[in-house]
């Protein structure tokens, strides 16, 4: 009985302690590894591809979360979701205007971004950078990004203005907010 007792005590021990000691080991293998390995051939550091894509393309990026997810509701997705909202045509043609218009200041803004990002990483990549020139260079981006979401929640409030409330609430549940 007693023997019984110790062998299972023994396969416990190893089941519990050799998943351990591997991941252990896998930790130890893998701890001179960067996260950021295989990222030095981007063309920008800081931002890959579909990063860049988005800015040169006005993509919300999650930008305006704040409003979205609040009640107030963006014109590309009042777009798609046109018909079940109802809209009317003004609201239709009112909402293709500030679409349009966000995209084209997003889009605008996001290529002054990706330039600065590319300014940046060029000036490390020949290390010609000093500390003025950083802070003059990431704060510029700063204040662009800053103006960018800007213009993405500014969209979600001039959209919201347009639509009734009975077309918001269905927005919200189409969207599976509610």
């Amino acid at each position: 009985m007693r023997a019984h007792r110790i062998a299972a005590l023994l396969v416990l021990a190893l089941v519990t302690l050799v998943p351990g000691a591997a991941a252990a080991q896998q930790t130890h293998d893998h701890a001179s590894h960067s996260p950021y390995s295989g990222m030095q051939s981007r063309d920008i550091k800081a931002l890959d591809s579909a990063a860049v894509q988005d800015y040169l393309t006005g993509a919300g990026m999650g930008f305006a979360l704040a409003a979205e997810l609040n009640g107030h509701p963006g014109p590309r997705h009042v777009l798609e979701l046109a018909d079940q909202l109802r809209l009317t045509e003004a609201q239709r043609e009112a909402t293709s205007r500030i679409f349009d218009g966000m995209q084209r200041e997003a889009t605008a803004l996001g290529e002054q971004i990706v330039e600065l990002e590319r300014e940046l990483d060029r000036r490390f990549a020949h290390r010609h950078i000093d500390a003025q020139t950083l802070d003059e260079l990431t704060g510029k981006v700063a204040l662009l990004n800053g103006r960018l979401r800007a213009v993405h929640l500014r969209a979600h409030i001039e959209q919201t203005a347009l639509l009734t409330g009975e077309q918001i609430t269905l927005y919200q549940r189409l969207r599976g907010y509610e």
